[in-house]
């Protein structure tokens, strides 16, 4: 077989050829840092690396799902502090406006301040968030979450919450008509008030539970009489006497099936208080309307502004014991929430060790052997440049 000087330069020729193209990929690979550059190079590698480049994407996508609760979360639990310090404030003016000393004009002050901070919380309670919506919207809509209507304050609003995931409890929005209209009523067990034309200057007062086991849940109504100046009360249960009739009213405590309360001052004949059960329907725009109605009035008596100051005490402690566990529950959720983005950083993470390990190409190996097929290149070169002076005219010569 003979082999001819053109044959062997052309073969000389494809070898350095492919060593300068892998010595290219190879310094392609270095600048890169992958040792993948196609499908084609490693088709079960790069397969890897794309399902935890996706997983990824999908761990990026929940973490700002998380972001954008913990700013709701945050906003929240921001307006439910602040709104527990308007309530001090309105019980501190409150506490103020029951002085005996005060004169109708002093009362009417005291009356524009709990105006002023009501309409302070009712900013508070249609506040929007970071989002285009509003904090205590429930479960989302594009107004305002409470109407100061002239009735009273209605919700427009679906009960409720929105929430960004149905796997994790990511909350954009709290539930607003649950927190600012559905506190317990009274002390949590009954609710105690006096009829509206009561004339004397009695009040009563918000009452305890001395006997749990006797409670029946069933309401009670005491009413005053006056016969031969002795005042009496009776008392019905549902409408039907129970054997408390005509009973001398000496100012001691009234004890009705394990509930005890206080009535203050002198009743009037003809007078009556009622006591109900508590339900969740406190509303604090209500209460402090009652409140001010009453001190705004330059013809309410002593006892008039003794319940109103009393109930008003009573409902504004029950309403801020309400909002406290409404921001203990944001509390909640914020922490949740530093849980969630904690498992979110260990599953990036493991995604990114994944698709490392796939594609990732190993520096120290991948720069020796561009060490060797740069060595290998040159050698080439140089016997490549022997061999073409191998010629018989060079012999000659």
């Amino acid at each position: 077989m003979r082999i001819s000087s053109a044959s062997q330069y052309e073969a000389t020729i494809d070898g350095l050829q492919q060593r300068q193209q892998e010595m290219s990929q190879s310094q392609a690979r270095l600048t890169a840092g992958k040792r993948i550059a196609q499908p084609s190079d490693d088709p079960a590698a790069a397969a890897r690396a794309e399902r935890a480049f996706q997983a990824g994407q999908r761990i990026v996508s929940a973490q700002r799902s998380v972001e954008a609760s913990r700013s709701a979360m945050q906003l929240a639990e921001s307006a439910l502090g602040q709104t527990s310090e308007l309530l001090q404030s309105a019980r501190e003016t409150l506490i103020a406006a029951g002085n005996g000393s005060y004169s109708a004009s002093d009362r009417a002050s005291q009356a524009l301040q709990l105006t002023q901070l009501r309409a302070q919380l009712m900013a508070l309670a249609n506040q929007s968030n970071s989002a285009g919506g509003y904090l205590f919207g429930g479960q989302g809509g594009a107004s305002p979450p409470f109407l100061d209507a002239p009735g009273g304050v209605q919700s427009t609003a679906t009960s409720g919450q929105s929430e960004l995931s149905s796997t994790d409890q990511m909350p954009l929005t709290v539930d607003g008509q649950a927190i600012w209209l559905a506190a317990r009523s009274g002390n949590g067990v009954f609710v105690t008030a006096a009829t509206p034309g009561n004339t004397g200057s009695a009040w009563i007062d918000a009452g305890s539970v001395n006997a749990p086991a006797d409670l029946t849940g069933a309401s009670y109504s005491i009413s005053f009489a006056e016969t031969a100046g002795v005042l009496s009360y009776s008392v019905l249960r549902n409408g039907a006497t129970m054997g408390q009739d005509d009973l001398p009213f000496v100012g001691a405590a009234i004890k009705l099936d394990g509930m005890t309360m206080n009535i203050k001052g002198r009743p009037a004949a003809g007078d009556s208080f009622s006591v109900e059960p508590s339900a969740a329907n406190l509303d604090i725009f209500k209460a402090l309307n009652s409140a001010i109605a009453v001190l705004k009035d330059p013809l309410a008596n002593s006892g008039h502004l003794g319940q109103a100051v009393n109930s008003g005490l009573r409902d504004l402690n029950a309403v801020m014991g309400h909002f406290q566990a409404a921001r203990t529950e944001t509390g909640s959720a914020l922490s949740r929430l530093d849980a969630i983005e904690g498992r979110n950083q260990d599953r990036s993470l493991w995604a990114k060790s994944v698709q490392s390990a796939a594609e990732d190409l190993d520096m120290v190996q991948a720069i020796s052997s561009f060490q060797n097929q740069q060595t290998g290149y040159q050698a080439a070169m140089q016997s490549y440049a022997m061999v073409q002076r191998l010629s018989l005219f060079d012999y000659v010569k």
